[in-house]
């Protein structure tokens, strides 16, 4: 069986409550961490059409602000989203994660994470 892809940038406080959680549960996973690594093209195009830019931008955070209004006009639709991200990854929630059945969540939820933790089917 796969293990879950957690994606996002290490020093990320829910990121590191999302890393913390799974090891404390001995939950196998895999980290890539977007400062290092960068983020992957074919997996963020994977995630826009999953989750939408809605769900997978983050408007609240200081790189959404520094943007200037055509890159923030930019996220707001799923074509155009994708390049604007690889540029500024710090503008994706965080944290992403693939699940062993095919499932990208992005954000830390430890309701929905001890199901899919437990059942890594999900069926």
């Amino acid at each position: 069986m796969k293990n879950p892809v957690l994606y996002g940038i290490s020093n990320c406080d829910t990121v590191r409550k999302a890393r913390a959680w799974l090891s404390s549960r001995a939950v196998p996973y895999e980290f890539h961490d977007f400062k290092k690594s960068g983020v992957p093209p074919q997996a963020l195009a994977h995630w826009l059409q999953a989750l939408g830019d809605k769900e997978l931008v983050n408007r609240r955070g200081t790189t959404w602000r520094q943007l200037d209004r055509a890159e923030q006009a930019a996220l707001t639709c799923t074509t155009t989203a994708l390049p604007v991200l690889l540029r500024h990854p710090s503008a994706i929630r965080r944290p992403v994660v693939e699940w062993p059945n095919g499932d990208v969540t992005v954000g830390f939820d430890p309701t929905d994470w001890e199901k899919r933790s437990k059942n890594p089917s999900n069926d």
